[in-house]
């Protein structure tokens, strides 16, 4: 059975737009991010004297690695804070790379600084190198705030432990989720000893008062986009679930009814992050895409069972509440800078393609969709896909196994067979990381260029 919502004319005025491309402000937020870190450097390099021994060397190491470590916390929050600017241009998977890697940074940043600063701190009390640990319990029982900061280091360092990826692909999501949100009280607990015990800040009342403005900015960021404006959202619109409907053994997708959904801001491309108030679900936050252009009283998720939550949503009953975030990711039309454009869409990364084949602006013969799928079976949303394909005068095609399984051949030379002018086109790809690797390095090879491949990764 399929929920066919092609048409409609909201998705109709869309299809009309005129290319727009927005630019990623990318470069521009890693060069103020770089800016802040040469501050930091700068305020350190003031307020540092003439150092003469190993002591002086060595403390003032510590000094440097925990002033970037705090820099850099205040960002790891704030690449947690969904604010728009971030989510919708530069795209939510990218983000979330940046806060991995700034995590990473982090804890590797943290632990040098304790290192350093304990064991400057043990040379100056006159003992060996091997009673760092000794210093560390004596500082920890003895200076302000020094406590709570250790407490919040060994939440950090829980944090990057379930964040490792052997760890990390062993445990389930909502477990790795709710440990994430640690972060925020591990930051909370380790801020005061940077006021406290910092020396940078104790002679330089200018640096105090950015750094609380850094961390209050930050603050107020997550408060309004990750507390009150869901709260807002979901208290403007009171969305229910409206129906539940199997697609493909193993696929259903979820009507969401609501008032006035066309006016919560959501694109063709992007996804919300969802929260069912059923038994067993109320806890579980899961971002699912978009499978159809947003309609005044209707959205549409379709969901692949491959864990417990995606499972059980087709037990879902009519008229369960529904709690969402967002809308969030970049890949929608704005991306677009070319006339024509190919959709490669690997298995159930059809949903967000799905949509934007639906509402991208084109005239016939501008959009080809290329469905990767194990079989036929498992060509979800096909019926509409041939709807859609139809009426805007589109090209679909889908690759899957062979009977004996053998993989179908998507290489830049098939790719140039099939499409001769791919080239020129804009792609958008949605689909597994290995999957949407190889299409990347393939539509790479048959010369498109990395500047008009538009994807984002599953694992968000």
């Amino acid at each position: 059975m399929s929920t066919t919502l092609a048409g409609g004319r909201a998705a109709r005025r869309q299809t009309m737009r005129r290319i727009r491309p927005r630019r990623s402000p990318a470069a521009a937020l890693l060069l103020a991010v770089g800016a802040g870190a040469a501050g930091v450097l700068w305020l350190w390099w003031r307020n540092t004297p003439s150092i003469a021994d190993d002591t002086g060397r060595i403390l003032g190491a510590g000094r440097i690695t925990g002033l970037l470590a705090g820099y850099l916390m205040a960002l790891v929050v704030l690449q947690m804070a969904r604010v728009p600017a971030l989510e919708r241009r530069v795209g939510s998977d990218r983000v979330a790379r940046w806060h991995a890697m700034s995590g990473r940074y982090t804890i590797s940043l943290v632990l040098a600084h304790i290192v350093l600063t304990m064991w400057g701190y043990a040379l100056q009390a006159g003992r060996p190198v091997t009673d760092i640990a000794r210093q560390t319990v004596d500082s920890v029982t003895q200076l302000p705030d020094l406590g709570k900061a250790a407490i919040g280091t060994g939440l950090l360092l829980l944090i990057g432990l379930v964040s490792a990826g052997g760890v990390r692909r062993r445990l389930g999501y909502d477990t790795w989720y709710h440990v994430h949100l640690l972060t925020y009280a591990a930051v909370f607990l380790t801020f005061w000893h940077q006021i406290s015990d910092g020396n940078d800040f104790a002679v330089e009342p200018a640096a105090k008062t950015f750094w609380y403005g850094l961390y209050g900015t930050v603050t107020a960021l997550v408060l309004w986009y990750r507390v009150l404006t869901p709260v807002r959202l979901n208290l403007r619109h009171r969305m229910r679930v409206e129906a539940v409907i199997e697609e493909t053994p193993g696929i259903v997708s979820v009507l969401i009814s609501g008032t006035k959904l066309h006016r919560i801001g959501a694109e063709a491309g992007q996804f919300f992050r969802w929260r069912f108030l059923a038994p067993g679900m109320r806890f579980s936050s899961h971002p699912y895409s978009l499978s159809a252009a947003p309609r005044p009283g209707m959205l549409r998720i379709t969901v692949k069972a491959i864990g417990d939550h995606s499972s059980r949503l087709r037990e879902l009953t009519p008229g369960t509440r529904v709690w969402a975030e967002g809308p969030y990711g970049a890949l929608t039309a704005q991306r677009r800078s070319r006339g024509k454009v190919l959709l490669v869409a690997g298995g159930v990364g059809i949903t967000p393609m799905r949509a934007l084949f639906e509402t991208l602006p084109g005239a016939a013969g501008d959009l080809t969709l290329l469905y990767r799928a194990n079989s036929t079976q498992d060509l979800a949303l096909w019926d509409e896909l041939a709807t859609i394909a139809d009426e805007r005068g589109a090209r679909l095609m889908y690759a899957v196994n062979s009977p004996d399984g053998e993989r179908p051949d998507i290489s830049p030379e098939s790719l140039q067979r099939k499409i001769p002018d791919v080239d020129r086109h804009d792609v958008f790809l949605c689909g597994p990381p290995g999957f949407a690797q190889s299409v990347y390095e393939a539509l790479r090879g048959a010369g498109v260029p990395a500047r008009r491949i538009h994807h984002e990764s599953f694992e968000m």
